[in-house]
């Protein structure tokens, strides 16, 4: 087999990781399945899967956060029990999570080194860990200041920051889970370079994805789990995307639905002269009913501010935001949803959801008061939940009731049920927010389908998202954000991947 990096021919013979007949079981319920799987030194094994297929499960037996309730787990040959991440590290294995674990207000050094910490005479030597470090970066082209708080460093920065403190606590195998979710393309083409150094130097490299294009770019073998189970383990060079994907949820993509073409109404949305952050320039944007309006940018470059504004999360003291002609300045959040605004935020566990409510509370949320689901103060149940199980079935929603609470619920679920909410309603703008970010292509082709459906029938979609290829897809036209400002508009008919991301790193190709 050929590493798409390499010219060389891979040696598949020496295996460092042995997964073998792996079960977990929490309660009744079986996260994994009798799961088998080698991992060969230098080689790059994708993982895909759909939400709560059981990967992250898996990969948690080999961080040392989980432990098998049967089977066995060999490193470089010997059978060993990974009790806890710090006998994962000593065995010479790292993971990257998605949600980066650092600490904001330390430099790159103090979190690469925390918790493995130089130390001469009860003193921790500076000197000798920045020595380390800088070898490290040295020799897989790593290049990044040790002295920068990581407050003030990019998302692409700091994933190197995980990558180095892997390989400063010498780790041969690294883990990714979902490596490239808040990158640019080209922080991606600068990890893919990184993931070939590493395997050069005979590293082995494990990422969990939902992108299909990327297990294609970099990838030798995928392994397909499916409810639990490896459903097969496949070559990647010679097995297209649609494959990897029909493997992965059982079945093909149905087709999508398409953008009709039509003329645009009057505006939903009318932000003028806004300030995002103090000392800032202003910031001003329409979104015309029937009308997608991507915005792309890095995270952390005032969408934030932008979205809490909108919604009324928080007040702003400069500028104007009407929807659908009212201003929104003084009005509570309920009012504001009252005018038909509709709210699909980044977090769903933090500020889309309540998670130890039913998913039918979930689904009432923000209409529970009306006359048909309350009366003099109390809620009408039945009424609650013969809405709920309309919206289950319509949404297709996989739960085994509607009285089931919706932190028992797949990522993926739990996004259904907040997609399902905020369209249920007829809004006359939308505001999605990474709407698929973390789940499977099944229910991201399910969620495009629904922003697609409330712009043809004319609601205004503000898109929000640092998935670039989502933007391309949906969006009617394009606004660049970057240091708090626009600084471009574009036709996504018109454009690449690869000059937005340039306009998002606040360079402008004119």
């Amino acid at each position: 087999m050929l590493h798409p990096f390499l010219s060389v021919e891979m040696s598949m013979e020496e295996k460092v990781i042995e997964i073998k007949n792996i079960t977990k079981k929490f309660g009744d319920f079986v996260a994994n399945d009798k799961i088998t799987l080698d991992l060969y030194r230098g080689e790059i094994l994708a993982l895909l899967g759909e939400n709560g297929a059981g990967k992250s499960t898996l990969m948690g037996m080999l961080s040392g956060i989980n432990r098998p309730t049967s089977g066995i787990i060999k490193v470089h040959g010997q059978k060993v029990q990974i009790q806890n991440p710090r006998v994962s590290n000593d065995l010479g294995i790292g993971m990257v999570y998605q949600h980066f674990m650092q600490v904001p207000v330390f430099t790159v050094l103090e979190n690469i080194i925390l918790g493995s910490e130089p130390i001469v005479r009860g003193r921790i030597d500076y000197k000798k860990a920045t020595k380390e470090v800088e070898e490290i970066i040295e020799k897989y082209n790593l290049n990044i200041s040790l002295k920068e708080k990581v407050e003030n460093i990019s998302v692409g920065m700091q994933q190197r920051v995980e990558i180095i403190k892997a390989l400063y606590r010498k780790a041969n195998v690294i883990i990714f889970d979902e490596p490239t979710a808040a990158l640019t393309p080209q922080e991606i083409d600068e990890l893919l370079v990184i993931f070939k150094k590493l395997c050069d130097e005979g590293k082995s490299i494990i990422f969990i994805t939902h992108k299909l294009k990327e297990i294609k770019q970099t990838a030798d073998r995928c392994a397909v789990i499916r409810a639990g189970k490896i459903i097969d383990i496949v070559d990647v060079q010679n097995t297209s995307e649609e494959q990897l994907a029909e493997a992965m949820i059982g079945h093909k993509i149905m087709e999508e639905t398409k953008k009709v073409d039509h003329d645009y109404g009057n505006n939903v949305l009318n932000i003028k002269e806004l300030a995002l952050r103090k000392h800032q320039d202003l910031v001003s944007l329409q979104v015309a009913a029937g009308e997608i309006v991507g915005i792309a940018g890095v995270d952390g470059n005032g969408q934030n501010e932008l979205v809490e504004f909108i919604s009324g999360l928080k007040k702003f003291n400069k500028g104007d935001i009407e929807i659908v002609g009212s201003k929104v300045k003084s009005k509570s959040i309920r009012e504001i949803n009252e005018l038909g605004f509709g709210f699909i935020p980044e977090d769903r566990q933090k500020t889309g959801l309540v998670l130890p409510f039913t998913v039918a509370n979930n689904l009432a949320l923000k209409t529970f008061y009306q006359p048909q689901f309350s009366s003099f103060g109390w809620l009408n149940n039945n009424a609650i939940n013969s809405y709920a199980k309309k919206l289950i079935s319509q949404f297709d929603i996989r739960t085994r009731s509607e009285k089931t609470l919706v932190e028992d619920l797949s990522g993926g679920n739990q996004q259904k049920v907040v997609v399902a909410r905020e369209v249920a309603n007829h809004p006359k703008l939308l505001v999605a927010v990474n709407p698929t970010r973390g789940v499977d292509i099944g229910a991201s082709e399910y969620i495009h389908e629904q922003i697609i459906e409330q712009r043809n029938s004319g609601c205004g979609v503000l898109l929000i998202s640092f998935e670039l290829d989502e933007i391309l897809k949906l969006s009617d036209r394009i606004l660049v954000m970057s240091d708090g400002k626009i600084v471009g508009e574009v036709n996504p008919t018109e454009t690449t991947s690869e000059e937005l991301g340039l306009l998002m790193a606040g360079e402008n190709n004119e």
